[in-house]
């Protein structure tokens, strides 16, 4: 059986237009998949579907984008899988239908259900990071569904399946299932299509995105989005469409592998428990990288569930400070708006704010302990951000931000009045629910006709493979020359994201060689310490010896994540940057020549 070719377009609902023409007129791909959904997506559309009465909800982007690509779609046969559906896969449905009877073009189109959750009381479950209870009156709660359903609507002759909230991969995960016929027994190949969903799922983040060496892709503007092509045994090889901008390579896929994967020895989807500990790849040519070594174990028997949730409000007033003692002059002025504010509140019989974070942007003070502050720093990009319950505290902040430009430091510039605007706080809410406890997922056809997908309940899930992975120590003796004190990002790539409040930092030895040197300098105390300022929780390490790379979690790091955090970085995008910036001992040998030029 030829392998089945799937390229991804969209990463996010507002990724690029031109990708899903770059893919679809390549020639090279039989599926075309999106992810648009997010948690705090999840929550507009809810909003959304609720002040439309039920017409929208859904990410119309993905409509508009089948409106400009039908004529292709249809001619080259590619079947399209989404989640654009929201918390309203039928009115997501629907729109498209108008737009393909408008084109005089007939798509059978279908629809996953099952994951919305809204009607069902969860009295006593508890957040699965924080602990706390769940929340009153959730604006939307969706299970992460898994890709069998998907498999099933296709198989029954689906063109375009438009899911709800779903695990990404399992867009990517479906179509391997239907069309090689995968079992759910099959867990080694499961985990094989995981981590190829795993890989594409977030756009050209596989192809170069993001890269730690970005000095080393010509050109962003016509990046290539991703393709694999799965054979039967579950072996994949990436690439992407030709006379594209981007990258293919061991690194750049490498960097996407360990993007927010938590432990890598335990990735848990809903139809398998993945092991990518012993992954390894193989550079083909230039645009073409083998991918092989996933591995599986029975899944848990619970869905991940997300409740989001309003919580008040925040806003988050921001300028620049310039001159001698920037740095120090801004903490000054950020501390005096903040005092000022919370005496207003209390001579307006309000409560105190129920937090505050200040952020010195290019000061130091972001990541780092405040001594830092005392380098000198001539521009400071001043960041407060406050959250209280009640609005009438935010207009009274509003309204107090601009006296800075007029009382306060010399230099004080870019405060806009209005510009800083209340927003609601909207938080996600994760908990674990049993499979067998929720009704079975459908889809239907335009047929209309209506199908269940029994789905395996039963869970089995042994423990992490992580267990028994194990990396020789260092060798003692060893002579590496001189050493010299010198950035991590030396002899390391690195790539970060979050999972809750939980910072996800991958590391991976630029050579095979500097593995066991790296793991010996970079340890969890050394990560800990270096993010001092912001980690409040313990630091774990996982290795992926196939890769030669680490996985670290910093527990307790992003101020409650998403969108429920105040931090500028609340996904931990820059914490790999920041890693990467340590100064450790190395050996001058292994010194990059490349980073003194930047």
């Amino acid at each position: 059986m030829p392998p089945v070719r799937i390229g991804c377009h969209s990463a996010m609902w507002g990724d690029t237009s031109m990708s899903a023409p770059q893919l679809i007129k390549s020639g090279k791909i039989d599926y075309l998949v999106g992810d648009y959904l997010a948690e705090v997506t999840m929550a507009i559309l809810a909003r959304a579907h609720q002040k439309s009465k039920g017409k929208f909800g859904f990410a119309t982007d993905f409509v508009s984008m089948m409106g400009r690509n039908l004529v292709e779609i249809k001619k080259r046969k590619v079947k399209v899988l989404v989640n654009a559906g929201g918390v309203n896969p039928e009115g997501c449905r629907a729109a498209l239908l108008q737009v393909c009877e408008k084109a005089k073009i007939d798509l059978n189109i279908a629809v996953i259900t099952g994951d919305n959750l809204a009607d069902q009381q969860f009295t006593d479950v508890k957040e699965m990071f924080s602990g706390i209870s769940y929340p009153k009156n959730p604006m939307s709660v969706n299970a992460y569904l898994g890709a069998f359903p998907i498999a099933a609507a296709l198989s029954a002759g689906a063109d375009v399946v438009i899911t709800g909230r779903c695990v990404d991969s399992a867009l990517v995960l479906a179509p391997l299932i239907y069309e090689h016929k995968w079992k759910p027994t099959d867990y080694d190949k499961l985990s094989a299509g995981t981590l190829a969903g795993h890989i594409v799922e977030c756009g050209a983040q596989g192809t170069g995105g993001l890269f730690t060496d970005w000095f080393k892709i010509p050109s962003w503007v016509n990046m290539g989005y991703p393709i694999v092509n799965v054979v039967e045994s579950g072996d994949f090889t990436l690439t992407k469409p030709d006379n594209t901008h981007g990258l293919i390579s061991p690194a750049a896929a490498t960097e996407q592998l360990l993007y927010e994967i938590g432990d890598p020895g335990a990735y848990h989807v809903p139809d398998v428990a993945c092991d990518f500990t012993q992954v390894s790849m193989t550079q083909l040519d230039p645009n073409t990288l083998l991918i092989q070594g996933a591995k599986g174990q029975a899944p848990t028997s619970t869905y991940k569930v997300c409740a989001t949730y309003a919580d008040g409000f925040s806003i988050v007033p921001s300028f620049v400070i310039t001159g001698r003692g920037a740095a120090l002059k801004a903490q000054r002025t950020a501390d005096t708006l903040v005092q000022r504010w919370s005496h207003m509140l209390k001579a307006a019989k309000l409560a105190p704010f129920s937090e505050v974070h200040i952020e010195l942007i290019g000061g130091g003070g972001t990541r780092f302990k405040q001594e830092q502050l005392a380098r000198e720093t001539r521009e400071i990009v001043v960041r407060i951000a406050v959250r209280h319950s009640s609005m009438k505290a935010m207009k009274i902040v509003r309204k107090e931000i601009a006296c800075a430009g007029v009382s306060m430091g010399q230099g004080t510039i870019g405060i806009i009045p209005g510009l800083a605007a209340p927003t609601p706080v909207i938080k996600c809410f994760s908990f674990l629910v049993e499979k067998s406890s929720m009704p079975a997922p459908k889809f239907h056809c335009s047929s209309e006709t209506t199908a269940s997908v029994p789905v395996s309940t039963e869970g089995g899930f042994p423990g992490s493979a992580s267990r028994h992975v194990s990396v020789p120590p260092m060798k003692d003796g060893v002579d590496l020359g001189p050493i010299e004190v010198m950035t991590l990002e030396n002899i390391a790539h690195g790539r970060s994201g979050d999972k809750g409040d939980i910072a996800n930092i991958g590391i991976i030895a630029r050579k095979p060689a500097y593995l066991p040197y790296l793991r010996k300098v970079l340890t969890e105390a050394v990560v800990k310490k270096h993010f001092r300022n912001i980690c409040k929780g313990k630091v774990e390490r996982f290795d992926l010896p196939g890769t030669n790379s680490m996985n670290f979690l910093l527990h307790n790091t992003l101020g409650g994540g998403g969108t429920s955090s105040l931090h500028s970085d609340p996904l931990g995008k820059t914490f790999a940057s920041q890693l990467l910036s340590i100064e450790l001992p190395i050996p001058v040998a292994w010194k990059m020549p490349e980073l003194a030029r930047l």
